[in-house]
């Protein structure tokens, strides 16, 4: 990979020499990794927790399936708002800011006494957590270009793939020992570790490439991506297929534990089979986006998510195949995240370079918006049975797949090979 030269723009706390150095380079991947994943960590450890929470709080299976949309709803305006903020103050300092609120809101969910204040308490959780993920798409960008970006953020796709493979199988056994209280005093945790190493990050941004506008003004600026056609393909790619997933995060919960009775202990080990799939098809789309075209993977990969969407639906509906066809067919949706997610996320980056920060947060918040849709689709039609997160999936996957039919047509007759 080729270091942007703004990498040598030396920062006022970034040492050069171990900025060029082997060992610093995996350090600032190991980093923007955990800070990537920090969505995932805030989910996925307490999804085999959601039926104990909802015995525990009185509450409907719905009413806790919120718990993810609102979320969601945190992390959706937390990127719309720290996206322009580090455009003009720069990225560490926003992320430590971010990491900050997070724990507070970790520290606050385990010690709620109703759905209503947890739902509450997870959405400043997540307006801290949004920083990290955000952040750390337009620190990718500050320093690489092109494919180059792309497999960079496919690698940080890959490693921060362990945190939600590992995260059910830890909340199970903390849920085991501890509660599900204690699920969120570890995300707590979690926030306190990685503060500790985020100013062991160079800033990336230096100060003569920052927007000194305004934040009024730039926050106003969204308004001019909404007019990008290009851009809001890109995006839309990316918000159906983000529907689909947390439509799945959402929905398997009760679908695996509480109607096919599996124990919270193996849930987690049938909700990491989906990840080993991600990371498979991140590690090909690393190998193959600079070979076949960035563009050409994120069809390829909605193309799979809506045909894998629709059996789902099927299998959902008619019960056909049980408990290991809707895995199996699940397993096939979820992994297309590994074609869908980085080539989304650094073609509309591709759009607008100059202003990363802000297509990050604009590309990141429609994600989540429509992982706000689907996980409240689930929570509104819950009935007991995996149909509403069946239904919820296939419409994510045929909207994205029609995104990725938008690009193909405005670039209709030219070079597959062209991203």
């Amino acid at each position: 990979m080729t270091l942007n030269k703004s990498m040598a723009v030396k920062a006022s706390t970034t040492v050069p020499e171990c900025s060029s150095s082997r060992e610093s380079r995996w350090w600032t991947l190991g980093v923007l990794s955990l800070l990537m994943g920090f969505a995932s960590i805030s989910t996925d450890v307490y999804l085999p927790a959601m039926p104990a929470m909802s015995q525990a709080l009185l509450a409907s299976p719905g009413a806790v399936e919120w718990t993810v949309s609102g979320y969601l709803v945190g992390f959706s305006l937390g990127q719309l708002f720290w996206g322009p903020v580090s455009d003009r103050y720069g990225r560490r300092v926003p992320v430590a800011t971010g990491i900050v609120i997070f724990i507070i809101g970790s520290a606050l969910c385990a010690c709620a006494a109703s759905i209503g204040s947890l739902i509450v308490w997870r959405i400043v959780q997540a307006f801290g957590a949004s920083a990290g993920v955000v952040l750390s798409r337009a620190m990718v960008r500050d320093l690489y270009e092109g494919h180059h970006a792309v497999r960079m953020l496919s690698t940080l796709i890959t490693v921060m793939a362990i945190a939600p493979l590992l995260g059910p199988i830890v909340g199970a056994q903390i849920l085991t020992i501890g509660g599900w209280r204690a699920v969120f005093a570890l995300l707590a945790v979690v926030g306190i570790s990685t503060f500790a190493t985020i100013f062991t990050l160079p800033e990336t941004l230096p100060s003569t490439r920052r927007h000194h506008e305004p934040l009024s003004r730039a926050f106003l600026r969204y308004g001019e991506l909404l007019t990008t056609p290009r851009l809001l393909a890109y995006t839309g790619a990316g918000a159906f297929f983000y529907g689909g997933m947390f439509a799945y995060v959402a929905g398997t919960p009760f679908a695996y534990i509480s109607f096919y009775h599996v124990s919270p202990r193996y849930y987690g080990l049938l909700f990491g089979a989906g990840i080993l799939g991600i990371m498979a098809t991140n590690m090909i789309n690393a190998r193959l986006a600079h070979r076949i075209g960035s563009d050409c993977m994120l069809r390829f990969g909605t193309f799979q998510a809506a045909a894998a969407g629709i059996l789902v639906a099927l299998v959902a509906w008619s019960g056909y195949g049980g408990l290991w066809g809707l895995v199996a067919l699940l397993f096939v949706f979820v992994s297309a995240t590994g074609f869908i997610v980085a080539n989304s996320i650094a073609g509309a980056l591709n759009v607008s370079p100059e202003r990363s920060g802000s297509v990050s947060a604009f590309v990141g918040a429609a994600q989540y918006g429509g992982g706000i849709l689907g996980s409240g689709l689930i929570g509104v039609f819950a009935d007991g049975t995996p149909w509403p997160m069946g239904a919820a999936v296939a419409l994510a996957g045929l909207g994205s797949c029609l995104c990725a039919l938008v690009l193909l047509f405005q670039h209709f007759g030219s070079n597959c090979k062209e991203s």
